[in-house]
């Protein structure tokens, strides 16, 4: 699959986020996205936002039967005492806030020790310029193309010229992070957003509410691919 290629740049990765998914029928619905590359889990608090979904013990049901690895994206207050619970539950991959992180690099590290791949997630309105020297202490960085928090939001353009300083500067030094987009990802949103740099797209009712989710997200990585530079 993608998401193992040796050259992480090269491939193209779609994640499903469940937060557009049926919760009742959870093990169903992950059932329908067995072709993604992984599922992308929000975690929120209702503290860093203002909303509340779940926390490790649903995560652990749904890392249990989920056909493709966890991609959890952790919306939450303190995740320097929380974020290694996820990846011992065995997470693939855990991402959490640079705005809430009071010591980035030293959890990141911390989430590869467990054996995770750690990502750092920033709001819109969050510069880059930061994380530019410190590309290879993450494994992804997410760029927020809504405010986090609720599913269903508008993407906003704005956002891209963050990401495309990202990529260029990703390239110029030969780094091997993943560049992730979520929030308003649909067929005529990705073409933006995988021209920008993207190469890892969370996409929630374009999948989910699709008739065909396996097909959706064939559809979805195609137009990723043909954008990509």
């Amino acid at each position: 699959m993608t998401h193992r290629d040796e050259d992480g740049r090269a491939g193209v990765r779609i994640n499903p986020s469940i937060l557009a998914a049926d919760f009742v029928n959870m093990q169903t619905e992950l059932a329908r996205i067995a072709t993604a590359d992984f599922v992308h889990v929000d975690v929120m608090d209702n503290h860093f936002v203002p909303n509340l979904t779940f926390g490790p013990q649903m995560v652990e049901r749904i890392q249990a039967t989920s056909p493709v690895p966890l991609d959890v994206h952790l919306m939450i207050a303190d995740p320097d005492r929380w974020a290694p619970e996820y990846a011992e539950i065995g997470a693939a991959s855990v991402t959490f806030h640079l705005e809430a992180a009071t010591g980035p690099v030293a959890l990141a590290r911390r989430l590869r020790q467990i054996g995770a791949r750690a990502g750092v997630a920033v709001k819109p309105a969050t510069p880059v310029e930061g994380l530019l020297d410190l590309l290879d202490d993450f494994d992804q960085i997410l760029v927020m193309t809504v405010e986090p928090g609720f599913g269903g939001q508008s993407f906003m353009p704005e956002t891209m010229p963050k990401l495309r300083r990202l990529a260029d500067e990703a390239r110029r030094r030969g780094s091997s992070v993943w560049l992730q987009v979520d929030g308003g990802i649909g067929e005529s949103t990705i073409a933006q957003a995988a021209e920008a740099g993207a190469d890892t797209f969370v996409a929630g009712s374009a999948v989910f509410g699709a008739t065909d989710p396996a097909n959706a997200i064939a559809g979805l990585r195609a137009a990723a691919h043909h954008h990509r530079h």
